[in-house]
């Protein structure tokens, strides 16, 4: 037990053993904590920290230009034309200069009281200071009054006094040029890509700076992608920005909605601005970037949980005046689901989470940028009701897949070397690639055993299903689940459906509803289109689904035989045989009684054949769910309404 008791001086620890790290030691000894580390993203972090500095002078209104250069010997200079790093003495360190402490004294900077500037990205102190400390060698310099200062550094500790080099009549702002510390970072180099693209993001970001880029040539020969030389300036801002990104990628609505807003002053003080850009993707995940003050918060934070609050919380409200009654089900996994956005913050003393800044906490954001944003959401909602009720729509679509998988059973995955199963009614292709393969759906059996004798057997499979299949629009998941007709579909098929569904793994390039031309044969056909557009919409947007045209009659005379699709075709085609001879015309009952010869020829043959792709464009979204709804739902007196509001439109023919 005397061990428990023996003093710290006799194990050989001591007073003597506590260390006082002093100036920017701690720094160049712990990295980590200032830095993140010392890999890439660190030595990056570095080139960022001096960058925001010079676009905290821009966003405040006293630079217009920053230039960044890389050269060799991996050395980057940052010059703003800002209005200079002060020089004079500075009152609390006798023989030093304001310039001097910034760079070797952590925690100062100018950005502590706010009154030089309202808003800023570097807010501990510690930016410029652990720069210096990373630093093999820095050389920072000042144009101010008309003079240019110059003053020298090596690992933090300062190699010069400040020097006033001279006159600098034209010159004004601060340039700093640093090499990082190989004793801190290894054999690491700037990317000359990373910087390029950090730099078009901060031009992005506030639309009033120009940022000029240059690179030594010598160091882009592994990045051809990048230019020796460029000026960054977008007048768009956000917006430019995210139609850059999105390219041509296919949109929910058809325009990025983007804008700005200032915050109401407090107190006699400006509380900053916000600035976004959105857009909801037709396919695909979405994602979203944040910025507070022109740094990137890439943990998202307090601005963007305002942001998810106003745009759920106005797509409810919208809903309940549309007397949509589904909105109420939808959630901020509904909306931001597809959502493509980019949210700029600019707000007085932010709080980030380390030093890092990688997480915004500042509580206020949040009702700042929900009671900003949704303002603006709700006016554009009411502006344009018909892309509002898209929009609505679409996350609707969104929040019904994420409650059918909610509901659904998950599949097991199937074994890859299990044999796929596939339904004993199919009457596959032979070749295993999907390219130019088809699968036609067809009623019955008897139209079955036709449509097989008269197919391609190297590209065309047929799948006969029985009668009228579900309606979906109107049925629970459970029987979905439960019906044979549309479980021997999906597994054909192989691509899945709702929660389930992949396009990739879809095994024909076209699906073809092929059904009688008649009454029966439309309905059939309606229930088909409703479960792709309800399980499978991806099929549809991406023109995979088909209509066949089978005809109706056959009319011959003589040795001259023409099919017509309908009545009105009939009457029309009657008139180009020759006159007072006579026409037979036949009706064909189904697919079943046609022989598979005239099937091929009129309906199967890609050479003759006419088919009809069906669309369902993104700008009529809400009106194509709403018809679905009204016609093939769960309420008879939607389908009532619908026929007493068209049935002017029908025209009556003799049969």
């Amino acid at each position: 037990m005397s061990d428990l008791f023996e003093s710290p001086a006799a194990r050989g620890y001591g007073a003597g053993d506590i260390e006082v790290l002093e100036g920017l030691e701690p720094v160049r000894r712990r990295p980590g904590m200032y830095v993140g580390g010392t890999d890439e993203t660190a030595l990056h972090h570095l080139a960022a920290e001096i960058l925001d500095n010079a676009m905290d002078e821009a966003v405040a209104g006293h630079a217009t230009t920053i230039e960044v250069n890389l050269a060799a010997g991996n050395r980057l200079t940052i010059r703003d034309n800002g209005r200079g790093i002060p020089v004079e003495p500075h009152p609390k360190f006798p023989g030093k200069s304001a310039l001097e402490v910034i760079f070797t004294t952590l925690h100062s900077g100018g950005k502590f009281s706010g009154k030089a500037y309202s808003t800023s990205g570097g807010l501990h102190g510690v930016g410029s200071s652990v720069v210096n400390a990373l630093s093999l060698s820095l050389t920072a310099e000042v144009a101010r009054e008309r003079k240019l200062y110059r003053q020298l550094y090596a690992r933090g500790a300062p190699q010069t006094g400040l020097e006033e080099v001279g006159p600098a009549p034209n010159r004004r702002g601060t340039s700093i040029s640093f090499v990082p510390d190989p004793e801190i970072f290894g054999g690491l180099k700037f990317s000359p890509a990373r910087l390029f693209r950090l730099c078009r993001s901060k031009a992005y970001l506030f639309r009033g700076v120009k940022i000029r880029w240059s690179c030594d040539a010598a160091l882009l020969k592994a990045e051809a992608e990048v230019p020796a030389e460029a000026e960054l300036h977008f007048p768009g801002g956000l917006r430019d920005s995210l139609a850059a990104e999105l390219g041509e990628t296919p949109l929910a609505l058809p325009e990025i909605w983007a804008g700005e807003a200032k915050f109401a002053p407090a107190r006699g003080e400006d509380q900053g601005r916000l600035e976004w850009a959105l857009a909801w993707t037709e396919q695909g995940e979405g994602g979203i970037d944040t910025y507070c003050n022109t740094v990137p918060t890439p943990l998202g934070g307090t601005h963007e949980a305002g942001m998810r609050a106003a745009l759920l919380k106005g797509l409810r409200a919208w809903a309940e005046t549309r007397g949509n009654k589904r909105g109420a089900a939808i959630t901020a996994e509904d909306v931001l689901g597809g959502l493509r956005a980019k949210l700029s913050l600019f707000i007085r003393e932010p709080q980030f989470q380390g030093q890092t800044k990688e997480k915004l906490t500042t509580p206020e954001a949040a009702r700042l940028t929900e009671t900003s944003l949704r303002d603006r959401f709700d006016h554009f909602l009411a502006g344009d009701p018909a892309n509002a009720d898209n929009l609505l729509a679409y996350v609707i679509d969104r929040a019904e897949e994420r409650l059918r998988r909610k509901e659904a059973k998950d599949t097991p995955r199937k074994s890859a070397t299990r044999r796929l199963r596939l339904p004993g009614k199919l009457a596959d292709c032979a070749t295993e690639n999907a390219e130019g393969t088809e699968i036609f759906l067809v009623e019955g059996d008897s139209a079955g055993g036709s449509a097989k004798q008269a197919r391609n057997r190297n590209s065309q499979a047929i799948l006969p299903l029985k009668g009228k299949i579900l309606n979906v629009a109107s049925a629970s998941v459970e029987k979905l689940r439960q019906n044979q007709e549309l479980k021997d579909l999906i597994e054909a098929l192989g691509c899945g459906a709702g929660p389930g569904f992949n396009r990739a793994n879809l095994r024909y390039e076209r699906v073809i509803i092929m059904t009688d031309a008649d009454v029966d044969g439309a309905h059939i056909a309606s229930l088909l289109m409703t479960f792709f557009y309800r399980e499978m919409p991806e099929l549809i947007r991406h023109g995979h689904v088909y209509l066949a045209q089978p005809p109706l009659y056959r009319l011959t005379q003589g040795a001259k035989s023409v099919y017509a699709m309908d009545d009105a075709a009939r009457e029309k085609l009657q008139k180009t045989f020759k006159p007072g001879a006579k026409i037979e015309i036949s009706r064909f009952k189904g697919l079943g009684e046609m022989p598979p010869a005239v099937l091929k020829e009129t309906t199967m043959d890609p050479a003759k054949r006419t088919l009809l792709r069906i669309v369902a464009p993104p700008e009529s979204r809400a009106e194509t769910s709403g018809l679905v709804d009204s016609l093939m739902g769960k309420r008879p007196e939607l389908r009532f309404q619908f026929i007493q509001e068209n049935a002017g439109k029908v025209e009556e023919v003799d049969i």
